[in-house]
């Protein structure tokens, strides 16, 4: 093996983390998290259309639209595991959060993101952060090797100082 297929290898390892293969919202189209989305900065959402922390899809956008040419990137995953708030079928989703709050931040199949129904992806996240979704809009973010480096609340804002900062951080440093 020559010494640039080596280095090529080792660029495309894939963290146990985003070792995961999704559906994007509404297709067909399977998104290998490692490889789509390998040296970003990843912050993942659980969401729903039907709840008071919704308008934070605003937020999310804002959050993509500014760093995302810096290599960050929101990855949306509906849910209806919180009081019902996510009912609708992902062509409903889809349109709600396009229409509404004009969403172009990736969205994801619709999951479970607690419990024992909960996606493997999800799973994984509660276990290395040891916490699991409290409720809709909780954040993990993770760094572009594929670390989990911080898990957040539903109550902290897309706009929160601290949030940004470990973005800022994460996006000058690596």
């Amino acid at each position: 093996m020559s010494a640039l297929s080596f280095m090529s290898t080792l660029s495309y390892a894939c963290s146990t983390l985003l070792d995961y293969e999704l559906r994007a919202l509404n297709t067909e189209q399977k998104v290998k998290l490692c490889e789509h989305y390998a040296d970003q900065v990843i912050l993942v959402v659980n969401t729903a259309s039907k709840c008071g922390f919704t308008p934070q899809y605003e937020g999310l956008e804002a959050l993509y639209e500014r760093y995302k040419a810096q290599g960050l990137v929101v990855l949306g995953f509906p849910s209806n595991d919180f009081a019902g708030q996510e009912p609708g079928n992902e062509t409903q989703i889809q349109d709600f959060c396009r229409l509404t709050y004009g969403v172009k931040f990736p969205m994801m199949e619709k999951v479970h993101v607690r419990g024992t129904q909960a996606h493997p992806f999800y799973q994984a996240l509660a276990q290395v952060s040891g916490e699991a979704p409290q409720w809709n809009f909780h954040k993990y973010l993770i760094n572009r090797k594929g670390e989990l480096v911080s898990s957040f609340p539903s109550q902290v804002e897309p706009d929160d100082p601290s949030l940004l900062k470990q973005i800022q951080n994460l996006l000058a440093t690596e």
